[in-house]
């Protein structure tokens, strides 16, 4: 009996260690199937396309692939080819200089050479035949020389105890003492902060030039040129981008290598914060050491409307802001989730693929509403997208209950069911984007910038980073050239009372006494 009691036991501490075991292998599988997908994923990261557009031909929303398929069908022997092709446009060479100073060259005979060859008479001018070109001028040097005249007067001089001294007016300095004009000062921040050429490459460009410039010098003049001149119309556009309804905010990282208490290796962020669709559009950066909450909690102190994220829950203990989510986002944890598929399954209708054909439809609704007024896209949008976000969220549900969380379309579905009340915010009102992708616009210059920087060295030296950056993006979105109106500011920064709100106004990107030279047409701008 004791023998038969101990085999049953034995029997089921085997059955358990197989049931262990056997669970040990679920994990393990699942661990397996997680790390392939990330080597997968990292692989065309690193090697493969980074664009995110998918066409109909590539994922149909409802459509297996079998549908579409005809196996009996013969290929044909012989395809026929044709497309459209634009039609050149009469004077469109002659359009595109319109906005250039022109230069006109011209060659004539000589009085002794307007002889005809064949007869010896006097040649006359038929026509002419006119050649374009565009010449570029490159950058020059000059040393500009202020001389300032001083007045007395000789009959005071000898009559009496004083003589007024009269002197004759000249505007004042961007940076008395120093040898900066405006125009350095903005071809630097221009080179620099516009086309992400860095302090040290500009100090090669001087010095071929025949100009000893150094860059801890160059360093000094932007600093300077910042804090306080560009702050003010920096701290003047913060004001007013309070004032709106409607922003989007987003923010990346940045290293600084001398900040207090802090090692150089840590990651500090730019912050970024910009209007939406209405009104003259305002782009500021923001530095701050952390990524934490209380850092756009202050920075949008006294803003009440809505505010667009990518889902980082940073913004969530915002008050008196509603936040509305990023379909791009989302889309993209779709797309991920695809790529991250083994190479044998890729082509073939998968749930990553449906459900990026979902995130794909809301976007195709949205072009048909590109165009319309804000009130009538609010409608479409309840006609058109909510049955489809409806049908959507109902999808996800039931896909979340058979799908393992960690895998990467677990993910996306996971982003999608946490961030649902924030994706559907847009629907509120007809002002709202559909996605942030304003914002990783607005963003991408400083990342460019950054990849030829690295990093910043001061935290003063990254607030200065921040405003330059604020005024050129904001001058860029704004159809102004950053070069031209940087040297407008610091022309007139010195010489108006800064005081004076309505004199500070005067010298915003969207100012109609801005000069005509500072506009970009808006033909050439336009989107």
């Amino acid at each position: 009996m004791d023998t038969i009691d101990n085999s049953a036991q034995i029997i089921e501490q085997l059955n358990d260690r197989v049931l262990i075991q056997e669970q040990q292998i679920l994990e393990l599988n699942a661990k397996v199937k997680w790390y392939e997908e990330q080597f997968r994923l990292s692989r065309q990261k690193q090697f493969g396309a980074s664009s995110e557009k998918t066409t109909p031909e590539q994922i149909n929303l409802f459509n297996e692939a079998e549908d579409i398929t005809d196996p009996k069908l013969e290929e044909p022997s012989l395809e026929t080819v044709t497309y459209q092709r634009k039609k050149k446009q009469a004077g469109q060479r002659e359009d595109k200089l319109k906005d250039l100073p022109v230069e006109i060259i011209e060659y004539r005979l000589e009085k002794h050479e307007q002889i005809c060859p064949c007869c010896q008479g006097e040649l006359h001018e038929m026509s002419i035949q006119v050649r374009h070109e565009i010449k570029i001028i490159p950058a020059q040097a000059i040393s500009v020389k202020h001389v300032q005249y001083i007045y007395a007067c000789r009959r005071c001089e000898k009559e009496n105890i004083t003589t007024p001294i009269i002197k004759a007016e000249m505007p004042k300095p961007i940076l008395p003492g120093s040898l900066a004009s405006p125009s350095i000062l903005a071809y630097i921040m221009d080179q620099k902060y516009t086309n992400s050429l860095p302090l040290y490459r500009q100090e090669q460009q001087f010095s071929r030039l025949g100009i000893e410039l150094s860059r801890q010098t160059m360093a000094n003049w932007l600093l300077a040129a910042a804090d306080p001149w560009l702050k003010i119309i920096y701290d003047r556009l913060h004001e007013q981008l309070l004032e709106k309804d409607i922003l989007h905010a987003d923010e990346t990282t940045l290293q600084v290598l001398k900040e207090p208490g802090r090692r150089a290796e840590s990651k500090s962020y730019m912050w970024l914060y910009r209007t939406g669709r209405d009104g003259p559009p305002i782009v500021l950066y923001d530095y701050q050491t952390t990524r934490a909450s209380k850092h756009p909690d202050s920075f949008l102190s006294g803003f009440k409307g809505y505010l667009q994220t990518d889902g980082y829950s940073g913004y969530g203990s915002l008050t008196s802001v509603t936040l509305a989510g990023c379909w791009a986002h989302a889309r993209r944890k779709f797309t991920e989730a695809l790529k991250a598929l083994p190479a044998e399954q890729k082509d073939k209708p998968v749930a990553a693929s449906i459900g990026l054909g979902y995130c794909n439809k809301l976007f195709a609704i949205e072009r048909q509403l590109k165009d319309m007024s804000c009130q009538e896209r609010y409608e479409k949008r309840l006609e058109l997208t909510r049955p489809l976000l409806n049908e959507f969220y109902a999808w996800l549900k039931r896909q979340r209950q058979q799908t393992l969380p960690k895998s990467m379309f677990g993910q996306a579905i996971t982003y999608c069911l946490n961030q649902w009340d924030a994706l559907n915010t847009f629907l509120l009102d007809g002002r709202l984007e559909i996605d942030n992708n304003r914002a990783e616009r607005s963003i991408k210059p400083f990342v460019i910038g950054r990849k030829n920087f690295l990093f910043s060295n001061t935290p003063r030296g990254a607030r200065g980073s921040a405003i330059i950056y604020s005024i050129i993006e904001t001058a860029k979105e704004n159809n102004l050239k950053p070069y031209d109106y940087l040297v407008y500011l610091f022309e007139q920064l010195p010489n108006v009372d800064t005081s004076d709100q309505t004199a500070v106004d005067r010298l915003m990107p969207w100012s109609d006494t801005l000069p005509e030279g500072c506009r970009i047409s808006s033909k050439d701008n336009a989107n």
